[in-house]
């Protein structure tokens, strides 16, 4: 059984990491929705592993790794594949939403495959370096490199339509269209 001191430490630092983490969901799955099980899911684990845990100065390295691992072996799952996702969500912006653009940018990453979207909000929303982002996902820093490569290739793509002259695309991404 354990202690109540460990249920009320870890409920301080549930109440200090749950915002972080649902904002990191909700950048990798797409929906608030998803993100709500996605951050229960990954909250249940630290919970399990809690007693366990000796450095809790870096739980939120640690819960970031504990989402994105929890978020790319849902992916993995049949029954997540079976699922048909619409071009519209049925929720309503969140307040803090900053407007079009950000509608615009989490749509076209949620159409990235997982791995390289996870890598991007690791790498550009929580501003991990490369080793740091590469020890979260369990692969190389080359696979990194290529992945947020191909990502911002893909995004680059995309968005070049809704943001015009707006998007700032540099020389090598302008190369991988010649290639294209």
């Amino acid at each position: 059984m354990r202690a109540p001191a460990d249920d009320e430490t870890f409920r301080r630092c549930f109440d200090d990491h749950v915002d972080n983490v649902r904002i990191t969901a909700r950048l990798l799955c797409g929906d608030w929705h998803r993100a709500e099980d996605l951050t229960q899911s990954a909250f249940l684990k630290v919970y399990l592993a809690w007693p366990r845990l000796t450095d809790r100065d870096r739980l939120a390295g640690y819960l970031r790794q504990v989402v994105v691992r929890t978020f790319l072996s849902e992916r993995r799952r049949l029954w997540r594949r079976l699922e048909w996702l619409t071009d519209s969500t049925p929720e309503t912006p969140s307040p803090d939403s900053t407007g079009e653009d950000r509608i615009v940018l989490v749509e076209a990453l949620a159409t990235l495959p997982a791995r390289q979207r996870a890598v991007l909000v690791l790498r550009y929303w929580h501003d991990l370096g490369i080793e740091d982002t590469a020890a979260a996902l369990g692969c190389s820093p080359g696979t990194v490199k290529s992945q947020a490569f191909k990502a911002l290739a893909t995004l680059r793509a995309r968005l070049r339509t809704q943001f015009g002259e707006r998007l700032v695309a540099t020389s090598w991404a302008s190369e991988v269209e010649d290639d294209a």
